[in-house]
């Protein structure tokens, strides 16, 4: 078997990590730092909203859907208000095609679901930091 390596280079790029279990966070930390991106780290929605306004700069948003206290749909929709054009990528175990429309509805861009693959996770991360 042939080991194809994505090369990503996003040296300028910062990229929010939303994820209340640390291993998830861990794990998704570990493949985008590979890209030479910055990450940040927030384990709730409303530290979640709290940094997308504090930092204008963000790039990119991976945006758990269950989270303790705002759920990743209620932060989605109040970055929404002053960030309209964040790319906001949903991230859940709990994604199926019946309820596929409610992460679009709260204003993500996309979804990946759980288990994060790694080469999943980069080519959807990319079409959006590349924009």
């Amino acid at each position: 078997m042939v080991d194809r390596k994505l090369e990503f280079d996003w040296y300028d790029k910062l990229v929010l990590i939303v994820e209340d279990i640390e291993t998830n966070h861990l794990l998704i930390d570990s493949i985008l730092k590979r890209t030479n991106c910055n990450v940040m780290w927030a384990m709730d929605g409303e530290t979640a909203i709290e940094i997308c306004r504090e930092h204008p700069e963000i790039d990119l948003v991976l945006m758990d859907i269950r989270l303790p206290g705002i759920d990743g749909y209620e932060a989605t929709r109040e970055i929404r208000k002053f960030r309209p054009d964040l790319p906001i990528i949903a991230q859940s175990a709990y994604i199926y095609d019946n309820n596929k429309h409610q992460v679009f509805e709260a204003g993500c861009n996309d979804f990946i679901t759980k288990p994060i693959k790694k080469e999943i996770l980069l080519k959807k991360c990319d079409k959006y930091i590349r924009k």
